[in-house]
């Protein structure tokens, strides 16, 4: 049940997020966006570096492995992973008019809605792996450090589900439709979560290759759409704000309850 719940929160967060749809009547302010830009960019980074990387070195310590390798080559191919899905699935990032990806008739909706559900695929697996460590003996990684990353994830999925849904809701889309659809791009982290920890748990010692495999997918996202999205523009600089905010948010989480 506890395995439930955990993968659960930052999908709740995503949904309560898409919500705003129904609260709001214009689509969010600019500046707002970019603040919640860089914070979620912050949350992934800070998570990325303590709740992944550093578990995977430590652990890889305890199984008397050379304790950078798992890390390096998880990190490596986590990009690596998010690399070739950045450039194989149809998807259109929010402040773009050019889709990636191969080409395809889809819809400017669909495209917009897959770009969120490939950001969501690392954040479900590092909950996933996180969790997984968690019910290994030996592996460093507690509970309530598993619940502090879903925690963390959540609150920087809330800002990312109205980022969503109130661009859809603008484009003519009714405001049920757009909610659905950004719940629908949040439903890839709680699978991504089961998969991994089905994974995870059958092999303890990839868990260091996994924890850091996600660190790298997250990364990935951050300079590859986060960071851009941010510094476009005007006022960047509070995009940069709420990076550091997020950032101090998610270190203090960790330590708190890890």
């Amino acid at each position: 049940m506890s395995e439930l719940i955990i993968l659960a929160i930052p999908f709740l967060g995503t949904s309560l997020g898409a919500a705003l749809v129904f609260l709001m009547k214009e689509g969010i302010n600019p500046k707002l966006e970019k603040a919640l830009l860089g914070f979620a960019a912050g949350v992934m980074i800070a998570a990325s570096v303590w709740s992944l990387l550093n578990p995977s070195i430590e652990m890889a310590q305890a199984q008397h492995m050379i304790s950078w390798l798992p890390a390096l080559v998880g990190f490596l191919l986590g990009i690596a992973f998010l690399f070739a899905i950045d450039k194989t699935v149809p998807h259109l990032h929010l402040e773009s008019d050019k889709p990636e990806g191969v080409t395809t008739g889809w819809s400017k909706t669909t495209l917009m809605l897959f770009a969120v559900t490939i950001h969501n695929i690392p954040e479900g697996m590092a909950v996933g792996v996180a969790f997984a460590g968690a019910k290994m003996s030996g592996s460093g990684i507690s509970t309530a450090a598993a619940m502090a990353l879903a925690v963390g994830i959540a609150i920087q999925n809330f800002p990312e589900g109205a980022i969503i849904s109130m661009p859809l809701c603008n484009e003519g889309m009714s405001k049920k439709k757009s909610f659905l659809c950004g719940v629908l791009s949040g439903i890839v982290e709680p699978i991504g979560g089961f998969v991994t920890i089905l994974l995870a748990s059958q092999i303890q010692v990839f868990l260091p290759y996994l924890l850091a495999f996600a660190a790298g997918a997250m990364i990935y996202v951050v300079v590859e759409e986060l960071i851009p999205e941010f510094q476009q523009g005007e006022h960047s600089d509070i995009g940069t704000i709420g990076t550091a905010i997020g950032f101090a948010l998610m270190m203090v989480l960790d330590v708190a309850l890890g």
